[in-house]
């Protein structure tokens, strides 16, 4: 008999589920990079909605982007020989105030819509609760652009599609953390999640690209292609997303397979052995340390969830009170609205600063401003491989947290040196920005709503992601509206706020990382914690 070729052999060495599970890590990975390649066209495209245009040497317009000098003065005013280019009502004086309120009518929207939606979210099935609003995200985002087309200039008429792209946009995380959690256990999650949560930088590197391949030239189809494509994938959505494992035959966990008996090209192990094994692990140290009653041993149940079951037999969806009493899921929830101000002041500001710092285009901003999201991939995973690691997450995100502050500050200072030093700065400042912040939205938020206090409650990681990425969108609110109204007294204010911003978020962490260095590391004695009542 041949020998089989590498590719087969290749292909048959991975199980059934593995197979299932690759492509859904794929399927949610670019799903959601989409949502926010839909996000990033409004940052690009500030620039041109408030720009400045001069008489040149050869009688030609030329188009200068915001204040022609740099640095720290507020925008200047239009030269004597001058026209204002700018689109109507973003050529105004407060046209900074202006753009920072269509930021926070999107934030704002998309915080308080969180909430609601991965209450929505625990009770309607996840592809089609997806695929809405992706169809509708990309159908707001598109009509933004519209305005470009028809010649709008109602600031309402902007707002107004802000605030609807902002509800509509909150089905995407939760359903997205929702299902990858079904497919993925506990064993690696930081790793997993951390290379996984990169499709938010892939997102916005993406979005970058395409809304300033047009912005220059016909700023509307910085909307319409990226809103095209977002609805396209919701199309995608709909047609393949499996929300749960058992859908397909296939095992909840991925730690069922390695060195397991062989059977023709599956694999498998013997149920009974899989859960004997299973309950024989000992408790994730991270999680027993954050369940310990104020350092008290671990038979103390005050924290144990109870949730009642449904009619059928089933477990009910958790209450929003429910979800707040899972420990941690408070602390991690103030310091993501720190840590989200900060990411989301840098997604909505980022070219407009560079713009004004390195007298560049906003084609060429755009283009250097996605640095930032190439230092938060590697930030999302060296945080997850860390905190795999040393099994404690909250002291993962804080020492970047401490890091962050200072690295900030050295941002501001050194940014107006020239070209090479934003590059450098940027690259940094992303990964130390990113990381605890893609961190607490993925594999925390995973961690707490599929905690084993909620009795093997699935129907509870909607509920907590939502809660904790809500929580993290007032910030995210908050940040790019103090960035407009704080950039016309100098970008060094803009600095000192976000910095601030990076200190509270690690605050509201020391309760916990006390916990987990206080913690011996052990899960002997801690089974108890989670006995049946």
């Amino acid at each position: 008999m041949a020998p089989l070729p590498p590719g087969i052999r290749f292909i048959v060495s991975f199980s059934r589920d593995q197979w299932y599970r690759a492509f859904i890590f794929i399927l949610t990975f670019l799903l959601y990079a989409s949502f926010h390649l839909s996000r990033k066209p409004i940052s690009i495209v500030k620039g041109e909605l408030h720009s400045y245009c001069t008489a040149s040497y050869e009688g030609e317009v030329g188009f200068h982007s915001q204040s022609p000098k740099a640095g720290d003065a507020p925008a200047q005013q239009l030269p004597d020989n001058g026209t204002d280019c700018g689109w109507a009502p973003f050529d105004q004086d407060n046209f900074q105030q202006l753009l920072g309120a269509l930021d926070y009518s999107f934030l704002c929207a998309y915080a308080v819509g969180m909430y609601l939606s991965g209450i929505i979210g625990e009770r309607l099935p996840i592809r089609y609760y997806l695929t809405f609003g992706m169809v509708a995200s990309g159908a707001f985002t598109a009509l933004f652009g519209v305005g470009y087309f028809y010649n709008i200039h109602s600031f309402g008429f902007y707002v107004v599609t802000q605030i609807v792209n902002g509800l509509v946009q909150t089905t995407g995380w939760p359903s997205v953390v929702t299902c990858l959690g079904n497919w993925f256990g506990k064993g690696r999650r930081g790793l997993i999640m951390g290379v996984w949560n990169s499709h938010t930088s892939v997102g916005n590197i993406l979005g970058s690209l395409i809304a300033g391949y047009w912005v220059s030239t016909c700023w509307g189809l910085s909307f319409v292609v990226p809103g095209a494509i977002v609805a396209a994938m919701g199309i995608v959505c709909f047609l393949f997303l499996i929300e749960h494992p058992k859908d397909v035959a296939c095992s909840s966990s991925p730690a069922m397979h390695p060195k397991s008996y062989e059977n023709g090209t599956h694999r498998f192990r013997p149920q009974k052995q899989a859960l004997t094994e299973e309950r024989s692990k000992s408790l994730d140290p991270e999680m027993q340390c954050l369940l310990l009653s104020d350092g008290k041993r671990s038979g103390h149940q005050n924290h144990v969830v109870v949730l009642p079951a449904d009619g059928g037999g089933g477990i009910a969806a958790i209450s929003f009170v429910g979800a707040l009493k899972i420990p941690g899921v408070i602390e991690f929830s103030l310091c993501l609205l720190f840590a989200k101000l900060v990411s989301y002041t840098f997604l909505f500001w980022l070219p407009l600063y560079i713009t004004n710092v390195d007298h560049l285009d906003v084609k060429k901003a755009g283009e250097l401003s996605t640095l930032f999201d190439v230092g938060g991939i590697f930030g999302g995973i060296l945080a997850g491989v860390i905190s795999d690691r040393l099994e404690k997450r909250a002291s993962t995100c804080g020492l970047m947290l401490l890091l962050a502050a200072p690295t900030l500050y050295v941002f501001s200072a050194i940014s107006k040196m020239g070209l090479e030093a934003t590059i450098a700065m940027l690259l940094l400042s992303g990964a130390l920005v990113s990381g605890p912040y893609a961190l607490i939205t993925t594999a925390v938020s995973a961690d707490l709503g599929t905690h084993k206090s909620l009795k093997g409650n699935s129907h509870a990681l909607a509920t907590v992601t939502a809660i904790i990425d809500g929580t993290g969108s007032v910030g995210a609110a908050l940040g790019p509206l103090l960035a407009g109204l704080l950039s016309p007294s100098g970008w060094s204010n803009v600095f000192y706020m976000l910095v601030f911003a990076d200190a509270c978020a690690l605050v509201f962490l020391l309760r916990l990382i006390h916990k987990e260095l206080s913690c011996p590391g052990s899960a002997t004695g801690n089974q108890a914690l989670f006995k049946e009542h």
